[in-house]
């Protein structure tokens, strides 16, 4: 049977999908309700980042502690950016000559600084710094302290 093209035949409707979830148009409330939030997968997970006002705060101390620790800056310009235990670290590392065994004229290139806060009163980070062919990690903490709340450095480790 063929069909005839001046009679228009009914379209035919598709056919019917049964789906388990009743129908919602887009745009509704349920669309937007927020996920449950997930268990950290790592104890480090649950570490927020930095803060929004610290966000330069530990790359420029970052820089600063490496030419430090290279000799290319005295220890004591950073004394008042440490507590005493902090500068006691800093002062070991750099009468060891944890980075200064490098050739002469390499210059020291930093890695992105990768910072966490554990708690609202502290920032960690760690850079990677490249001398020549070696690599070396260097590890800090923040903290405020004091009755200005200014950041010092508590923790110095390098490897």
């Amino acid at each position: 049977m063929t069909a005839c093209p001046n009679r228009s035949a009914p379209p035919l409707a598709p056919p019917a999908v049964l789906s388990a979830r009743p129908y919602r148009p887009r745009g509704t409330a349920r669309d937007h309700r927020p996920a449950p939030p997930r268990r950290p997968r790592h104890p480090r997970a649950a570490c927020t980042p930095a803060r929004a006002p610290l966000d330069g705060l530990s790359t420029r101390f970052a820089h600063r502690l490496v030419e430090v620790l290279t000799g290319a800056r005295p220890s004591g310009q950073l004394l008042r950016h440490t507590t005493l235990a902090g500068y006691g670290q800093l002062s070991a590392l750099v009468r060891a000559g944890t980075l200064r065994r490098t050739p002469a004229g390499v210059r020291p290139r930093l890695g992105p600084v990768h910072d966490r806060s554990p708690s609202p009163d502290a920032v960690e980070a760690c850079v990677r710094v490249d001398l020549g062919p070696r690599h070396h990690m260097v590890a800090f903490r923040l903290e405020p302290r004091g009755p200005s709340g200014q950041w010092q450095c508590t923790a110095v480790e390098a490897r």
